[in-house]
C-alpha cells in the first residue's frame, strides 16, 4: 500500500481507521495533499471530491445526518478552511458529528506574509466541541544521527532533540489530540476540528508506515435515569389538568410506537409536532400554525399549559414560541442528554437523558389519568381548523400554498424529504406530511446556505429515495451543490420559483416599493433551466395548476439523470394569500 511519508499525515489517518470514520469529503489542494494520499489510497475509506468548500461541508453535514456517525472534512490552508464555518455552526446546534481536518503551514511561515496563510488555530472558537492544535514533525534530518556538514550549533540542537526525545513527545502528544477530538464527535455529537500543520515537501510516498498510533476510548459513563427526580415528576404530572408536549427536531424513530402510543390517550395532554419532528400520530398536533394563529387572549388562556415538556431540537413555529413566552407554563422540563435551551423563559428542569429513556422510565409509574378535558376541546378546535383549510383550498387561486398542497402529497412513500428554510418549511409546517417520511431541515441555525448541498450528501448514502423542496434564492444561492459526481439517478428537486424572498412579503411594512424589491425581496428572473443542462439534471417547467399534476406524474419514475421540476408562482399573490389564510381558519 502507499502512504504519505510524513509521520503526523500517517498518524491522522490511521487513527480516522481505528475509529472507523469512513466517509472522507476532500476539497482539492496542495497543503492537504498528505491527508490526501493517505485516505484516497487506502479502500477502507470512501473518499468523495467536492472542490467548493462550503458545499463540501454541508454535503459532509448530509451524511452525518444520514448515518449517525463521524464523516470527515479535509481541506488545504488558509480561506478554504472558513468556508467550512456555516455547515460547523449548523452541526454545532444540531448536534451533527463532523471531524474537520485542516492543513495548515508550520508556524514560522505564519505572519510573515507567505501565500495562503490564516490564523487557523482555534478558527471555529464558540462554535466547535473541541480544537485540537497538532505539532509539526521534526524534520527526518533531525532525526539522524551526527551530520558533520551541518553547523556545530545544528549538530548540539540535534544531539538535545534525541536525548529528550522530542519527536517521541511530539507524536504522543499529536496522537492524544487526535484521539480526543475523534471520540467527542462521536460520543458527544457535534463538531470537531483538527489543525495539522504540514512542511514540504508534501508529496513524497512510502510503501510502509513509519508510526503506529494507539486508538483512546473515551471514559463515558452509561447515563442514568434520577429515579428520584422521575418520582418527582410523577407527584407534579398528577397534580396537573393541562400538559403540553411539544417536540422539536428529531431523527426518524427517536421514541418507540408504546410510548407514542400511551401519550396519545391522555385526556390531559397534547402533543404539538413539527414537520421535523419525525413523530406521527392520528391524536397529535401537527400544523401548529394552523391551531395557535387564529386564538384570541381567552383561547389563549385556554390553551396554556401547567407543565410544558420539550424534546427535540430547535422549534420552527414562531408562533408557539410567542404564545408560551406569554402565557408561561408554570413549569417546563427540556428532556436533553446535552442541553437545555431556555426558549421561553420559564425552564424549571433539564432531565438529562434521552426522551425514549425518560418516557421508558417515567410512564411505566402512572397508574391512573389525569380527568381533563384539555385534549377533547382542542381536538375540536383541530377538526374544526382542518375542514376550514380544505374548504380555502378550494377557493383560492394558483399560489405557493396551492403548490405545496399538490406538492407535498405527491412525494414517495417511505422515502426521505429535505426541505429549504425560510418560507419553504414553514409552508410545509401548515400541512400534514405523509406518517411514513423522513423529514430533514438545516433548522440548527435555519440558514438557507446550504439546504441542497446537504440533500445531495443525504441522498449520496441513502438507501431511500430523497427529493429537495426548496425555494429560489436558497436553491440558487447554493447551486455549486450539484457540482459533483455524487448525485444519484432517483434524486429529485422540486424548486417553488417566485422570484425572490417571498417571505420579507409575508411580514409588517411598505412592500411595495423599489427599495424593498431590491434590498429585501431580491427580486430576479432567473431560473434553473441551464443550471440543470450544466449540472446533467432532466429539467421541466410547470406554471400552473394543471401543470404540475401532469408533470408530477411521472416524476419520480425510475430515470437515467436525477430531475428537477421547476414551479413558477405568481410573486405578489403569494402573501395576501397566506395571511388571508389564517383570518379563514378562524
Amino acid at each position: 500500500m502507499i502512504y504519505p511519508k510524513i509521520p503526523l499525515a500517517q498518524t491522522v489517518v490511521q487513527l480516522c481507521k481505528i475509529k472507523d470514520i469512513k466517509h472522507i469529503v476532500i476539497s482539492p489542494g496542495s497543503r492537504n495533499a498528505p491527508l490526501t494520499i493517505g485516505f484516497t489510497n487506502d479502500d477502507f475509506f470512501k473518499c468523495y471530491s467536492i472542490v467548493d468548500e462550503r458545499c463540501a461541508a454541508f454535503f459532509a453535514l448530509g451524511i452525518a445526518q444520514q448515518i449517525h456517525e463521524p464523516v470527515a472534512l479535509v481541506c488545504t490552508s488558509g480561506s478554504a478552511l472558513l468556508n467550512y464555518y456555516p455547515a460547523i455552526s449548523e452541526a454545532f446546534f444540531s448536534d451533527i458529528p463532523l471531524v474537520v481536518l485542516s492543513a495548515d503551514r508550520p508556524k514560522h511561515l505564519i505572519g510573515i506574509g507567505d501565500g495562503q496563510t490564516i490564523n487557523q488555530p482555534n478558527v471555529f472558537e464558540n462554535h466547535i466541541l473541541y480544537s485540537a492544535n497538532l505539532k509539526l514533525d521534526l524534520k527526518d534530518e533531525h532525526r539522524l544521527s551526527d551530520n558533520e556538514d551541518l553547523p556545530i550549533f545544528k549538530s548540539i540542537e540535534n544531539k538535545l532533540e534525541r536525548l529528550l526525545g522530542l519527536q517521541q513527545g511530539i507524536q504522543s502528544f499529536n496522537e492524544d489530540e487526535i484521539n480526543t477530538a475523534l471520540n467527542l464527535a462521536r460520543h458527544k455529537k457535534g463538531p470537531v476540528h483538527i489543525n495539522i500543520p504540514f512542511e514540504e515537501p508534501l508529496y513524497e510516498l512510502v510503501e510502509n508506515l513509519s508510526v503506529s498510533p494507539k486508538g483512546k476510548e473515551l471514559d463515558v459513563k452509561p447515563s442514568k435515569i434520577d429515579m428520584v427526580e422521575i418520582d418527582d415528576c410523577v407527584d407534579e404530572w398528577y397534580l396537573a389538568k393541562r400538559k403540553m408536549i411539544l417536540i422539536g427536531v428529531l431523527p426518524p424513530n427517536a421514541l418507540d410506537n408504546q410510548i407514542i402510543d400511551e401519550l396519545a390517550d391522555d385526556e390531559s395532554v397534547i402533543v404539538f409536532t413539527e414537520t421535523t419532528s419525525n413523530i406521527n400520530h392520528p391524536n397529535f398536533f401537527p400544523s401548529i400554525d394552523k391551531i395557535i394563529a387564529p386564538l384570541d387572549e381567552d383561547d389563549f388562556k385556554a390553551l396554556q399549559p401547567e407543565i410544558l415538556i420539550t424534546l427535540g431540537g430547535m422549534v420552527v413555529s414562531k408562533k408557539i414560541k410567542a404564545f408560551l413566552r406569554q402565557f408561561k407554563p408554570k413549569q417546563h422540563w427540556h428532556i436533553d442528554e446535552k442541553t437545555a435551551n431556555d426558549t421561553f423563559f420559564s425552564l424549571t428542569r433539564h432531565i438529562e437523558t434521552s426522551p425514549q429513556q425518560f418516557f421508558s422510565a417515567f410512564l411505566p409509574k402512572l397508574n391512573h389519568i389525569t380527568k381533563s378535558d384539555y385534549y377533547d376541546h382542542w381536538e375540536s378546535v383541530k377538526k374544526h381548523r382542518s375542514k376550514k383549510h380544505l374548504q380555502y383550498l378550494k377557493e383560492i387561486p394558483f399560489s405557493d400554498f396551492k403548490v405545496f398542497n399538490t406538492v407535498l402529497k405527491a412525494i414517495p412513500s417511505k422515502s426521505v424529504l429535505h426541505l429549504g428554510n425560510s418560507s419553504t418549511v414553514r409552508y410545509a409546517q401548515l400541512f400534514n406530511l405523509n406518517p411514513s417520511l423522513q423529514v430533514y431541515c438545516n433548522r440548527g441555525t435555519s440558514g438557507i446556505d446550504g439546504s441542497t448541498s446537504t440533500a445531495v450528501g443525504c441522498a449520496a448514502v441513502s438507501e431511500e429515495q430523497t427529493t429537495l423542496v426548496t425555494g429560489d434564492l436558497s436553491f440558487f444561492y447554493d447551486s455549486n451543490a450539484l457540482w459533483n459526481s455524487y448525485i444519484p439517478k432517483n434524486f429529485r428537486i422540486i424548486l417553488i420559483n417566485n422570484q425572490g424572498g417571498g417571505i420579507f412579503r409575508i411580514l409588517p411594512g411598505n412592500k411595495n416599493t423599489q427599495n424593498f424589491d431590491t434590498y429585501f425581496e431580491t427580486t430576479h428572473n432567473l431560473n434553473a433551466e441551464h443550471l440543470c443542462k450544466m449540472f446533467g439534471f432532466e429539467y421541466s417547467l410547470a406554471t400552473s395548476e394543471e401543470d404540475i399534476n401532469t408533470k408530477i406524474k411521472g416524476f419520480f419514475n425510475k430515470s437515467k439523470l436525477p430531475r428537477l421540476l421547476e414551479i413558477a408562482t405568481p410573486r405578489l399573490k403569494n402573501d395576501e394569500i397566506l395571511l388571508d389564510y389564517f383570518n379563514f381558519i378562524k
